[in-house]
């Protein structure tokens, strides 16, 4: 069997390289310069495909993540609130002082909450 791998391998090609068939020329087997631009072109596309593609990827990864982290917070706001409750405080209502200061702090939670700015409405 080493000897067959020997043979092969002493084995000349029966054509030798470098040599074309008679009646060829090297510009009709080479892909030329339209060959060339047409690789260069889908290497190109793809390159911006495969960025895009990442931007996009990341984009999701971001919101996934933001969106995990609001639901935490509104978990842990929520258990807050279970917890003001149990001390005889109603959940989800802000304690009102004699001078209407929790309306004001409701306008600005609300006014927060729907990214409209940060104090009483006028």
């Amino acid at each position: 069997m080493h000897d067959l791998f020997l043979a092969l391998a002493a084995t000349p090609d029966p054509t030798p390289a470098g040599t074309l068939k008679p009646g060829l020329t090297e510009d009709q087997v080479s892909p030329g310069i339209w060959g060339f631009l047409a690789t260069a072109f889908v290497v190109i596309l793809s390159i911006f495909l495969i960025v895009d593609m990442v931007r996009r990827l990341r984009r999701v990864r971001y919101r996934g993540e933001v969106e995990e982290a609001r639901e935490a917070q509104a978990a842990a706001a929520h258990e807050d609130g279970e917890r003001s409750a149990g001390r005889g405080e109603p959940a989800g209502e802000p304690s009102v002082d004699e001078g209407g200061a929790g309306e004001a702090n409701a306008d600005q939670a609300d006014h927060a909450s729907h990214g409209t700015g940060s104090g009483p409405a006028s």
